[in-house]
């Protein structure tokens, strides 16, 4: 018998629907009665709301809670961090989980890297922002307006040349971008520079996330990392901590990966060469101020 799509919801994730709740009862919180008593604490928790909402966007795109993709992108539809249309965001991610073209330059879409003849002919400004930008700090202050100006310009060009996917997803982003920005002027209590802010700071906390999650390797299962964090920040960022656990079994939910990873914890580190960190402390110890990598893949050919 042909179950109804309510009871596949229900019976399926139903952490991730509660979520989703209180995400959205979070920002909503956030954007007016918190920022009207305390304009700080009311930016405080915009920004950790908005970074949930990436968090549960990417579950979305990878069918989760329901498997229907239409009715799993509508439960995402507001663009709470504006910048980023779900569509583009559900193409580039799927194309990123081919393992063979992690940190790839060019066929990756999601890599940190240059190809080293690229990185010969940029400018020493550019070269320094870049160099800033591969450490943590540099990533939170800086990473967010570099990625989204990468992103875009590309997105430009490709719509430019023809690219109708591309197009279709940012003509898809302006009703989701819309309803926010209703919100924030017919129900919202932040002034326009604080829920900037707020944007802002959403998708520098989502850069912790991305900081280390690949690094170049020879072999395509040494790249990606194992973060053992079970604290705020893996909650926030929905166990995707634990990121080669997520790219061997992408359409499991969030939170069955930690069950799937301690409980045959030496097979996934064996399976990434031992990439591995023990907390996001550990992470900003090691590099706040210090680079992980070089901007230029370290594995290319050089010109």
């Amino acid at each position: 018998m042909r179950t109804s799509v309510g009871s596949r919801i229900l019976s399926r994730e139903w952490p991730t629907i509660a979520l989703l709740a209180f995400c959205y009862g979070a920002w909503a919180l956030g954007t007016t009665a918190v920022a009207e008593w305390n304009l700080p604490a009311g930016i405080a928790l915009t920004v950790l709301a908005g970074a949930l909402h990436s968090s549960l966007s990417h579950e979305a795109l990878h069918g989760h809670p329901t498997r229907l993709p239409w009715l799993d992108a509508a439960l995402v539809f507001p663009a709470l961090t504006m910048v980023v249309p779900y569509l583009r965001f559900r193409d580039t991610h799927l194309a990123h989980h081919r393992d063979s073209i992690l940190t790839d330059p060019y066929d990756d879409p999601e890599s940190n890297y240059l190809d080293p003849a690229v990185w010969a002919r940029l400018s020493a400004p550019v070269r320094l922002a870049l160099r800033v930008n591969n450490t943590l700090a540099g990533r939170l202050l800086l990473g967010p307006l570099l990625g989204t100006a990468a992103f875009a310009a590309a997105d430009l060009r490709a719509a430019l040349g023809g690219d109708r996917r591309v197009l279709a997803g940012w003509l898809l982003h302006l009703p989701a971008a819309a309803l926010v920005i209703w919100w924030m002027v017919a129900v919202g209590q932040m002034p326009p520079a604080a829920f900037a802010l707020s944007v802002y700071g959403a998708l520098a906390v989502l850069k912790i996330r991305t900081f280390l999650e690949h690094q170049a390797h020879e072999k395509a299962r040494g790249r990606t990392v194992i973060i053992e964090d079970r604290g705020p920040l893996a909650l926030l960022f929905l166990n995707n901590n634990l990121h080669v656990v997520h790219h061997m079994h992408p359409k499991v939910p969030w939170y069955r990966l930690p069950g799937l990873y301690y409980g045959n914890r030496a097979r996934y580190l064996d399976r990434n060469e031992g990439y591995r960190y023990p907390s996001y402390a550990c992470i900003f110890r090691r590099h706040f101020l210090k680079s992980k990598d070089p901007v230029p893949h370290p594995l290319w050919p050089k010109p």
